[in-house]
């Protein structure tokens, strides 16, 4: 039987975890899912603050509860899922990784300190709670696949060296420095070629590149070589993808 408008578009009773819920968007992302009907924990790392918001929020007649929580602390998430767990009884439907902050410098400036201090507020805290809250988001679809592919942290690291790329590219460029980055698909290298050794998984590389092979390392070399020569001078903040086609394959 098909839901109503009305009921795809409410979250009566829908379990929500929001970090960071205190203030700016997590503040109004509370809000606005309290408001629609749902259940929301969330967290801040100051009692005031969570105390005032609550009031706020009971007023309203929202069900929200909170814990005060640093989500750049491991054992703060471990707690703040641990009173998920209790508030929801064991399920979750919505998990909200709104917690962020910045230190803003020039690159160069930037201490080891504050690099971990942002990669573990901003990224590695969204990275563990998504994998402390799989269980109980896993218990509230009744999900059981899972995938193994290139690997999560993998691709977040490329993806962190491409936004690097760009941004260095725009404060660099004053200083007569060009940055670009080379994204290569499989290239026969013997790390690559182990894991092609499997028949199965080869021939579903090659099904999804149209060139139908993948690269020679000198083929990635060459476009390296070629960012290197003043004739691309006017060449940065660009990630060149060397891939026979992988990346736009799907728009054939």
């Amino acid at each position: 039987m098909k839901s109503s408008v009305r009921e795809r578009f409410s979250l009566k009773g829908k379990r929500c975890l929001v970090t960071g819920g205190t203030k700016g968007i997590g503040n109004g992302i509370v809000g606005e899912l309290a408001a629609l009907g749902a259940n929301v924990l969330t967290c801040s790392r100051t009692e005031a603050d969570l105390q005032e918001c609550l009031q706020a929020w009971q007023k309203q007649g929202f069900i929200v509860q909170g814990v005060v929580a640093d989500m750049s602390k491991e054992e703060d998430r471990i707690m703040l899922i641990k009173k998920a767990e209790e508030f929801f009884e064991g399920k979750l439907d919505v998990l909200v990784n709104n917690v962020g902050t910045n230190v803003r410098k020039t690159t160069v400036e930037y201490s080891s300190e504050e690099f971990d201090f942002l990669m573990n507020t901003n990224f590695k805290s969204c990275f563990h709670l998504c994998q402390l809250a799989f269980p109980l988001l896993q218990r509230s679809e009744g999900h059981e696949e899972r995938s193994y592919s290139t690997g999560s942290i993998y691709a977040a690291t490329k993806a962190a060296m491409d936004m690097l790329t760009k941004n260095l590219a725009c404060e660099w460029a004053k200083n007569g420095i060009r940055v670009n980055c080379v994204s290569p698909w499989y290239t026969a290298t013997p790390l690559a070629l182990q894991v092609l050794k499997n028949e199965t998984f080869k021939n579903e590389v090659l099904a999804r590149t149209p060139m139908r092979r993948v690269a020679e390392v000198e083929e990635v070399a060459g476009t390296v070589a070629f960012l290197a020569m003043s004739a691309s001078n006017y060449i940065t903040g660009q990630v060149i993808v060397v891939d026979g086609g992988y990346t736009i394959n799907g728009l054939h």
